[in-house]
Protein backbone atom coordinates (compact mmCIF):
# COMPACT_ATOMS: atom_id res chain seq x y z
CA UNK A 1 0.00 0.00 0.00
CA UNK A 2 1.44 3.74 -1.05
CA UNK A 3 0.49 5.94 1.99
CA UNK A 4 0.24 9.73 2.44
CA UNK A 5 1.36 11.23 5.42
CA UNK A 6 -0.29 14.58 6.50
CA UNK A 7 1.80 16.05 9.41
CA UNK A 8 4.87 14.43 10.45
CA UNK A 9 4.70 15.43 14.23
CA UNK A 10 5.40 12.99 16.89
CA UNK A 11 2.31 10.82 15.78
CA UNK A 12 3.00 11.24 11.67
CA UNK A 13 6.73 9.75 12.45
CA UNK A 14 5.45 6.80 14.43
CA UNK A 15 3.15 6.24 11.54
CA UNK A 16 5.67 6.31 8.85
CA UNK A 17 7.67 3.88 11.34
CA UNK A 18 4.58 1.49 11.30
CA UNK A 19 3.83 1.71 7.71
CA UNK A 20 7.29 0.43 7.22
CA UNK A 21 7.38 -2.37 9.36
CA UNK A 22 3.71 -3.81 8.02
CA UNK A 23 5.57 -3.63 4.53
CA UNK A 24 4.16 -0.28 3.25
CA UNK A 25 5.81 2.76 1.17
CA UNK A 26 5.56 6.41 2.09
CA UNK A 27 5.26 8.15 -0.97
CA UNK A 28 4.33 11.45 -0.17
CA UNK A 29 4.68 13.45 3.23
CA UNK A 30 2.66 16.89 4.04
CA UNK A 31 3.99 19.30 6.70
CA UNK A 32 2.89 23.09 6.58
CA UNK A 33 5.82 23.81 9.16
CA UNK A 34 8.25 22.51 6.52
CA UNK A 35 10.46 24.89 4.14
CA UNK A 36 11.96 21.55 3.11
CA UNK A 37 11.20 20.21 -0.54
CA UNK A 38 12.78 16.97 0.25
CA UNK A 39 12.33 14.59 2.81
CA UNK A 40 13.57 15.76 6.43
CA UNK A 41 16.40 13.57 8.39
CA UNK A 42 14.71 10.54 9.65
CA UNK A 43 12.07 10.45 6.77
CA UNK A 44 11.47 7.33 4.37
CA UNK A 45 13.83 7.07 1.25
CA UNK A 46 11.36 8.26 -1.40
CA UNK A 47 8.72 10.43 0.07
CA UNK A 48 8.41 13.76 -1.41
CA UNK A 49 7.87 16.58 1.01
CA UNK A 50 5.37 19.40 0.66
CA UNK A 51 3.72 22.32 2.89
CA UNK A 52 0.08 21.99 1.93
CA UNK A 53 -2.48 19.09 0.58
CA UNK A 54 -3.43 20.98 -2.55
CA UNK A 55 -0.07 21.61 -3.83
CA UNK A 56 0.50 17.89 -3.94
CA UNK A 57 -1.22 16.44 -6.61
CA UNK A 58 -1.79 12.94 -6.61
CA UNK A 59 0.41 12.49 -3.04
CA UNK A 60 3.07 10.73 -5.18
CA UNK A 61 0.32 8.04 -6.07
CA UNK A 62 -0.50 7.47 -2.38
CA UNK A 63 -3.39 4.87 -2.45
CA UNK A 64 -4.27 5.88 1.44
CA UNK A 65 -3.50 9.57 3.50
CA UNK A 66 -3.07 9.37 7.18
CA UNK A 67 -3.85 12.44 9.18
CA UNK A 68 -2.71 13.33 12.73
CA UNK A 69 -2.63 17.23 13.08
CA UNK A 70 -4.76 19.47 14.85
CA UNK A 71 -8.17 19.94 15.64
CA UNK A 72 -8.10 23.94 13.59
CA UNK A 73 -6.68 22.52 10.38
CA UNK A 74 -8.33 18.95 10.24
CA UNK A 75 -11.88 19.54 8.48
CA UNK A 76 -9.50 21.44 5.55
CA UNK A 77 -7.62 18.75 5.53
CA UNK A 78 -10.42 16.21 5.23
CA UNK A 79 -12.27 18.39 2.32
CA UNK A 80 -8.76 18.35 0.40
CA UNK A 81 -8.36 14.62 0.76
CA UNK A 82 -12.12 13.84 -0.16
CA UNK A 83 -11.78 16.47 -3.24
CA UNK A 84 -8.83 14.21 -4.61
CA UNK A 85 -10.62 10.98 -3.70
CA UNK A 86 -8.70 9.38 -1.53
CA UNK A 87 -9.13 6.92 1.36
CA UNK A 88 -8.23 8.94 3.92
CA UNK A 89 -7.92 7.94 7.98
CA UNK A 90 -8.32 10.73 10.47
CA UNK A 91 -6.48 10.48 13.58
CA UNK A 92 -6.67 14.15 14.81
CA UNK A 93 -9.14 14.35 18.00
CA UNK A 94 -10.98 17.54 18.81
CA UNK A 95 -12.73 18.81 15.40
CA UNK A 96 -16.12 16.18 15.66
CA UNK A 97 -17.98 19.84 15.98
CA UNK A 98 -17.70 19.85 12.21
CA UNK A 99 -18.23 16.21 12.07
CA UNK A 100 -22.00 16.90 9.90
CA UNK A 101 -19.72 18.92 7.72
CA UNK A 102 -16.72 16.68 7.16
CA UNK A 103 -19.51 13.74 6.22
CA UNK A 104 -21.35 16.08 3.91
CA UNK A 105 -17.54 16.69 2.13
CA UNK A 106 -16.51 12.91 1.68
CA UNK A 107 -19.91 11.91 0.45
CA UNK A 108 -20.73 14.16 -1.84
CA UNK A 109 -16.94 13.79 -3.26
CA UNK A 110 -17.56 9.84 -3.51
CA UNK A 111 -14.48 9.55 -1.49
CA UNK A 112 -14.06 7.29 1.55
CA UNK A 113 -12.81 8.04 4.97
CA UNK A 114 -12.75 6.61 8.45
CA UNK A 115 -12.21 8.52 12.06
CA UNK A 116 -11.63 7.56 15.16
CA UNK A 117 -10.79 9.84 18.56
CA UNK A 118 -8.54 6.46 18.79
CA UNK A 119 -7.54 3.92 16.71
CA UNK A 120 -4.98 1.68 19.01
CA UNK A 121 -6.60 -2.13 18.64
CA UNK A 122 -5.80 -2.10 22.72
CA UNK A 123 -8.26 1.00 22.97
CA UNK A 124 -11.31 0.08 21.05
CA UNK A 125 -10.75 -3.71 22.98
CA UNK A 126 -10.51 -1.99 26.17
CA UNK A 127 -13.86 0.14 25.33
CA UNK A 128 -16.24 -3.04 24.52
CA UNK A 129 -14.46 -4.51 28.09
CA UNK A 130 -15.77 -1.05 29.69
CA UNK A 131 -18.95 -0.95 27.95
CA UNK A 132 -19.88 -4.43 28.69
CA UNK A 133 -19.06 -4.12 32.85
CA UNK A 134 -21.18 -1.00 32.65
CA UNK A 135 -24.11 -3.06 31.04
CA UNK A 136 -23.52 -5.96 33.76
CA UNK A 137 -23.30 -2.71 36.44
CA UNK A 138 -26.93 -1.20 35.38
CA UNK A 139 -28.62 -4.44 37.07
CA UNK A 140 -26.54 -3.23 40.77
CA UNK A 141 -27.34 0.36 41.59
CA UNK A 142 -24.96 0.16 45.01
CA UNK A 143 -22.43 0.19 42.18
CA UNK A 144 -21.29 4.09 41.05
CA UNK A 145 -19.55 4.52 37.66
CA UNK A 146 -16.63 7.29 37.69
CA UNK A 147 -13.20 7.65 36.29
CA UNK A 148 -10.25 9.50 35.19
CA UNK A 149 -7.74 9.94 32.23
CA UNK A 150 -4.52 11.05 31.72
CA UNK A 151 -1.88 12.34 29.26
CA UNK A 152 1.16 14.14 28.33
CA UNK A 153 1.24 17.64 29.04
CA UNK A 154 1.60 18.89 25.44
CA UNK A 155 -1.78 17.85 24.11
CA UNK A 156 -3.98 19.90 23.02
CA UNK A 157 -7.41 19.22 23.98
CA UNK A 158 -8.91 17.90 27.28
CA UNK A 159 -10.92 15.55 28.05
CA UNK A 160 -9.45 13.64 25.23
CA UNK A 161 -11.26 12.31 22.55
CA UNK A 162 -11.19 8.19 23.82
CA UNK A 163 -12.44 9.54 27.02
CA UNK A 164 -15.33 11.21 25.74
CA UNK A 165 -15.90 7.95 23.18
CA UNK A 166 -15.41 5.97 26.51
CA UNK A 167 -17.93 8.16 28.94
CA UNK A 168 -20.49 8.04 26.30
CA UNK A 169 -20.66 4.26 25.73
CA UNK A 170 -20.99 4.14 29.41
CA UNK A 171 -24.08 6.63 29.40
CA UNK A 172 -25.67 4.97 26.63
CA UNK A 173 -25.56 1.42 28.65
CA UNK A 174 -26.49 2.84 32.42
CA UNK A 175 -29.93 3.83 32.65
CA UNK A 176 -29.38 5.71 36.39
CA UNK A 177 -26.21 8.13 35.31
CA UNK A 178 -27.50 10.67 32.07
CA UNK A 179 -24.76 13.54 32.45
CA UNK A 180 -20.91 13.45 32.79
CA UNK A 181 -18.91 16.43 34.70
CA UNK A 182 -15.46 16.30 33.31
CA UNK A 183 -14.08 19.47 35.32
CA UNK A 184 -12.92 19.23 39.35
CA UNK A 185 -16.37 18.75 41.35
CA UNK A 186 -16.27 21.38 44.50
CA UNK A 187 -19.60 19.74 45.72
CA UNK A 188 -20.96 16.19 45.80
CA UNK A 189 -22.14 14.63 42.94
CA UNK A 190 -25.67 14.16 41.87
CA UNK A 191 -26.97 10.74 41.46
CA UNK A 192 -27.34 10.98 37.92
CA UNK A 193 -23.72 12.62 37.47
CA UNK A 194 -20.77 10.23 35.84
CA UNK A 195 -17.62 12.38 37.16
CA UNK A 196 -14.36 11.87 34.46
CA UNK A 197 -11.67 14.51 35.20
CA UNK A 198 -8.21 15.26 33.41
CA UNK A 199 -4.74 15.36 34.70
CA UNK A 200 -1.95 16.31 32.01
CA UNK A 201 1.45 15.59 33.31
CA UNK A 202 4.88 15.01 31.72
CA UNK A 203 5.02 12.25 29.11
CA UNK A 204 2.30 10.26 29.78
CA UNK A 205 1.13 8.68 26.32
CA UNK A 206 -2.28 7.92 27.73
CA UNK A 207 -4.49 6.39 30.34
CA UNK A 208 -7.80 5.71 30.76
CA UNK A 209 -9.67 3.95 33.51
CA UNK A 210 -13.26 3.61 34.52
CA UNK A 211 -14.13 2.36 37.96
CA UNK A 212 -17.44 0.40 39.26
CA UNK A 213 -17.21 1.05 43.10
CA UNK A 214 -19.43 -0.10 45.79
CA UNK A 215 -19.72 -0.32 49.67
CA UNK A 216 -17.89 -3.40 49.31
CA UNK A 217 -15.44 -3.44 46.42
CA UNK A 218 -14.15 -1.90 43.77
CA UNK A 219 -14.14 -3.31 40.18
CA UNK A 220 -11.19 -1.22 37.56
CA UNK A 221 -11.12 -1.29 34.31
CA UNK A 222 -7.94 0.52 32.64
CA UNK A 223 -6.10 0.95 29.46
CA UNK A 224 -2.13 2.40 29.56
CA UNK A 225 -0.67 3.13 26.59
CA UNK A 226 3.38 2.52 26.59
CA UNK A 227 4.07 4.40 23.59
CA UNK A 228 2.18 6.04 19.98
CA UNK A 229 2.83 2.84 18.76
CA UNK A 230 -0.70 1.52 19.36
CA UNK A 231 -2.09 4.32 17.64
CA UNK A 232 0.07 4.31 14.82
CA UNK A 233 -0.13 0.58 13.95
CA UNK A 234 -4.09 0.87 14.28
CA UNK A 235 -4.11 3.57 11.70
CA UNK A 236 -2.53 2.04 9.35
CA UNK A 237 -4.14 -1.65 9.81
CA UNK A 238 -7.37 1.31 9.36
CA UNK A 239 -5.86 2.55 5.96
CA UNK A 240 -5.75 -0.95 5.22
CA UNK A 241 -9.14 -1.98 5.89
CA UNK A 242 -10.61 1.53 4.08
CA UNK A 243 -8.53 0.49 0.93
CA UNK A 244 -9.63 -2.84 0.65
CA UNK A 245 -13.29 -2.05 1.38
CA UNK A 246 -13.00 1.03 -1.65
CA UNK A 247 -11.30 -1.34 -3.68
CA UNK A 248 -14.22 -4.02 -3.38
CA UNK A 249 -16.55 -1.00 -4.36
CA UNK A 250 -18.84 -1.92 -1.78
CA UNK A 251 -17.80 0.55 0.93
CA UNK A 252 -17.07 4.28 -0.08
CA UNK A 253 -18.32 7.03 2.38
CA UNK A 254 -17.79 8.05 6.18
CA UNK A 255 -17.40 5.45 8.57
CA UNK A 256 -15.85 5.41 11.99
CA UNK A 257 -13.45 3.11 13.70
CA UNK A 258 -16.41 1.14 14.90
CA UNK A 259 -17.97 0.46 11.49
CA UNK A 260 -13.61 -1.57 11.10
CA UNK A 261 -14.27 -3.55 14.63
CA UNK A 262 -17.74 -4.47 13.94
CA UNK A 263 -16.43 -5.83 10.65
CA UNK A 264 -13.32 -7.95 12.05
CA UNK A 265 -14.85 -8.73 15.18
CA UNK A 266 -18.23 -10.00 13.36
CA UNK A 267 -20.38 -8.39 15.94
CA UNK A 268 -22.46 -5.89 16.11
CA UNK A 269 -24.00 -3.67 18.94
CA UNK A 270 -20.37 -3.13 20.81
Amino acid sequence: MKIAIIGYGKMGKMVEQAAREQGHTVTAIVEPLSQESNPPPGAPSGAKMFQGIAEAGDLCGAEAAIEFTQPGTALANIKALADKKIPSVIGTTGWYDQIDEARRAVEQSGAALIWASNFSLGVNIFYRIAWYAAQLADSFPEYDVGGFESHHNKKLDSPSGTAKTLVEGTLARIKRKDKVVWETLDRRPQSNELHFPSLRLGSVPGQHSLLFDSPADTIEITHTARSREGFASGAVRAAQWLLNSAAAGSRTGFFSIDDMMKDILDISGM
